[in-house]
């Protein structure tokens, strides 16, 4: 049994990955501001924190084994709404979190880094070694986040991930996710718009990529930089395979978004991951979740629309 402190450990990612720790028989310390609300279970291993990550001295690191840092302001609109508060949050903080679990002796940091660090390729195969070109305020924290861990490699496991876009079914849903997105207009309005729709972008299930960081936990000798994507699909194939579930007409409209990548995870299939599910699953689950009534079109869910509503005004208001 490990103690794993986990940031960010409230967000859709994390609502996920912590009951998959905790029945691995780990000892689990979630720290989250709760922006979109907590959908962590009660669990007698389970230790929830509202805390920002940003304060480090409130931060105790005290027997923690591993830390597995989700925490940031996530997605590239999210980060461009206020890049003072992206760049605290999601370098700054990182870099304090870094030097306090070296000081206080954690062996092994766990970083969720993102596949957009590469900004616009042409290679056929994105891998790691290629040159980091992020183009927004959400990219650049994470690369900025990313050299930082990496200094701290010789003090302790440093394991960065540089996830695909990720779909699937979370009880803390995100709808501003291509395949989320283009499921839940289906489900919903029976039309799906695509904008753009020629760009390729890796993806991955929600249930690899906590598979993922549960797999890294328990090897501490794998050490660097993994990608995490395992289907490379274009925005109009995705809308294509949601239409065949889900009656709904399909239009498409002009993007202003650049990215186009395919993204090899080689190196992370060598240490002996194997993949479970695929993009067709998780359309699948999200419409079986959708009919049951575990899943709505809820704000929350959608992080700029609820960013704008609950967090940045308030902190307007306080600065006015």
């Amino acid at each position: 049994m490990k103690t794993v402190f986990v940031t960010g450990a409230c967000g859709y990612k994390g609502t996920v990955l912590v009951p998959k720790l905790l029945a691995a028989g780990h000892r689990v310390v979630a720290l989250d501001l709760m922006w979109f609300g907590n959908f962590l279970p009660d669990h007698p291993r389970l230790t929830v924190l509202r805390q920002d990550v940003r304060d480090a001295d409130a931060i105790d690191l005290g027997g923690v084994d591993a830390i597995i840092h989700l925490s940031s302001v996530a997605n590239d609109p999210c980060g461009d709404l206020d890049p003072k508060l992206t760049w605290e949050i999601s370098a700054l903080a990182t870099m304090q979190l870094a030097d306090k679990a070296a000081r206080a002796g954690v062996g092994q940091f766990i970083y969720a880094s993102s596949g957009s660090v590469y900004g616009v390729k042409d290679e056929d195969q994105v891998t790691e070694d290629l040159e980091l070109r992020p183009i927004s305020e959400y990219n650049k924290t994470k690369m900025v986040s990313e050299r930082v861990l990496l200094s701290y490699a010789d003090r302790m496991a440093v394991q960065i991930v540089r996830p695909a876009t990720v779909c699937g079914f979370s009880p803390r849903m995100r709808l501003d996710v291509s395949v989320n997105l283009l499921t839940m207009q289906a489900l919903t309005r029976g039309a799906i718009t695509v904008f753009g729709g020629s760009q390729t972008r890796p993806n991955i299930h929600i249930d690899d990529i906590t598979d993922v960081y549960l797999h890294l936990l328990d090897r501490p000798d794998i050490q660097g930089v993994y990608n995490a994507g395992f289907e490379n699909l274009s925005i109009l194939e995705i809308a294509n395979m949601v239409a065949a579930r889900i009656p709904a007409g399909i239009s498409v409209a002009p993007s202003s978004d650049p990215r186009s990548y395919r993204v090899n995870s080689d190196r992370l299939l060598a240490t002996g991951f194997q993949p479970r599910k695929t993009v067709a699953d998780a359309i699948d689950e999200l419409v079986v979740a959708y009919r049951d009534g575990r899943l709505r079109d809820e704000d929350r869910f959608h992080n700029l629309r609820w960013m704008q509503q609950t967090v940045l005004k308030p902190v307007a208001k306080e600065l006015g």
